[in-house]
């Protein structure tokens, strides 16, 4: 059967019930228990596919395809496991689905109601078993803060689900603050008394309190909070700001977090095998070294926008025993009189994805600086479509080479849109989404990275390497190093007598763990260092 933990938050946003069910997954997962994770979002977009990356941070994507919300990549980085499109569900797709039953007529002319349709929709997207054998703890974040209007569907469907199935067997987590007030130096409960009422005005009561807080809440204080919040004095736990992301779970574990929940949904707790976990935190947090990489964007006015790329530079200085320095470089700043100052002190390159013209001429300078000055350089997505558009440009002569997309006169569009997709309008759902296979050409850095002659990435983007130029490219020493299975599509390219120039078309940052680092990844802070 399934076990279910409803992970919610109250007082304030930004708590990080994300990497507290992140966390809560990877302890019971070390004792040995099958994990899932969902993210349940208020806002009515279908999916964050369209969303501002400023407003809302990356888009992260799954193997199947699907557009989800960041909170997904610390869920896969934390547990490991590669989540889907059931994984990550909005108020968008509740109402799109209910709305299209209506038209169709399955509500057999009753009217639509938030109780029971949208209720209803909501539970039958939580997760259920595959088949009567299936033990899973379902690990389910409810998005936003108790109290907002957009959530109360959410917390009326746990609710419900709750009475169905027993409440031994759907428990609620609530993280919540514990602000302190400088003036009179204490730290103050009635924020989190005032949610947990609020949860209980809409018929639910928390069974477990994850207390977040600058200072440790003491034992006096604890006891306060369970007596007001009708919780046992054990399941008020505190979460302090830890040194490192991936020291939470540790933090928690000796706050004996799987304890608790194991204890509320009446299963057996065994001892945790935590020791792996444990050492990549202790070489996250006690680097040997440290080397200067940049990032250059056109997001960077919020860093969430990059989030995986973080991480995964995060993971290989972890392999490395290295402390990444990032360095945030805004594309439109760059320009042909500052690039030498901007890039001088930079041991590496880095040139994510994104969409649009704007800050194009800042990346390609950046990428020709990378490549005239022996720097390694790594391109994501759109960042190997600037390295060719440079490449073409400054070694094939090529002058007005660019991107269909970003340029739609260029005379020499060595980026276009492939055939299957000339015509599309829409731009929500019409991008090559998900996991593509990929073969590695022998001799190449790739190869020698993955160690592999086929690898599956994750891609986000419509337009493509134009055929057309593939010979002048390699002409000039470009190494096609990567090809979709057929030979037709290109997905990573190289430099010859370059240490480190490597870029892909896909998303690798997806994919890499803390315990696993991405080899792209790896080989290129390797090779700043050895730039250092």
């Amino acid at each position: 059967m399934v076990k279910y933990v409803f992970v919610t938050g109250g007082v304030v946003s930004g708590l990080g019930k994300g990497i507290t069910g992140a966390s809560l997954g990877r302890l019971l997962k070390s004792r040995g228990y099958n994990v899932v994770m969902q993210k349940f979002d208020p806002y009515i977009n279908v999916d964050p596919g369209t969303l501002n990356p400023i407003q809302h941070g990356e888009v992260f994507v799954t193997d199947d395809g699907t557009e989800t919300d960041l909170d997904l990549g610390h869920y896969e980085r934390f547990i490991n496991e590669s989540l889907n499109y059931n994984s990550n569900v909005t108020t968008g797709k509740i109402y799109w689905s209910v709305i299209n039953k209506e038209r169709h007529g399955d509500y057999g002319g009753s009217t639509v109601q938030v109780i029971p349709h949208i209720t209803n929709e909501i539970k039958d997207r939580f997760y259920h078993a595959k088949s009567e054998e299936e033990n899973t703890i379902a690990i389910i974040e409810i998005g936003g803060t108790v109290g907002d209007i957009e959530s109360q569907p959410f917390l009326e469907a746990i609710r419900q689900f709750q009475s169905e199935v027993g409440t031994n067997n759907a428990i609620i987590v609530h993280v919540t603050l514990i602000p302190y007030l400088k003036a009179s130096q204490e730290l103050k409960t009635k924020p989190t008394q005032m949610s947990v009422k609020a949860l209980q005005g809409m018929g639910l009561w928390p069974n477990i309190l994850v207390c977040r807080s600058d200072y440790p809440v003491e034992e006096g204080m604890r006891a306060k909070i369970a007596q007001f919040c009708n919780v046992k004095k054990e399941h008020v736990l505190e979460n302090l700001d830890a040194k490192s992301l991936y020291e939470v779970p540790l933090l928690l574990e000796k706050e004996n977090f799987a304890q608790a929940v194991c204890e509320c949904l009446e299963i057996p707790c065994p001892e945790a095998d935590l020791e792996a976990w444990s050492q990549m935190v202790e070489y996250s947090i006690h680097p040997e070294t440290s080397v200067d990489v940049a990032i250059v964007g056109k997001y960077i006015a919020l860093h969430d926008a990059y989030l995986s790329v973080v991480e995964a530079l995060k993971h290989a200085g972890i392999h490395h025993r290295c402390e990444v320095n990032i360095h945030w470089i805004d594309s439109e700043l760059v320009t042909a009189e500052n690039v030498e100052e901007t890039f001088k002190d930079m041991k590496g390159i880095l040139v994510p994805g994104g969409f649009g013209v704007r800050g194009t001429e800042g990346k390609i300078l950046a990428a020709r600086y990378a490549r005239d000055h022996k720097i390694p350089y790594l391109g994501l997505c759109l960042g190997m479509q600037i390295a060719i558009i440079e490449f073409a440009r400054d070694v094939c002569g090529l002058k007005d080479a660019h991107s269909s997309e970003l340029e739609p006169n260029t005379t020499n569009p060595v980026i276009t849109i492939l055939p299957d997709k000339n015509g599309i309008e829409n731009i929500g759902g019409t991008l090559r989404l998900g996991a593509y296979p990929c073969v590695l050409k022998e001799g190449s850095i790739a190869r020698e990275m993955y160690k592999a002659i086929q690898i599956e990435e994750r891609h986000r983007h419509r337009y493509e390497v134009n055929n057309d130029y593939r010979d002048i490219l390699q002409k000039h020493g470009m190494v096609i190093s990567g090809t979709s299975p057929d030979g037709y599509i290109v997905e990573m390219i190289e430099l010859q007598d370059h240490p480190y120039f490597v870029a892909t078309q896909a998303h690798p940052e997806f994919k890499s763990r803390p315990d696993k680092p991405h080899p792209l990844f790896v080989g290129f802070i390797g090779s700043s260092l050895k730039c250092k």
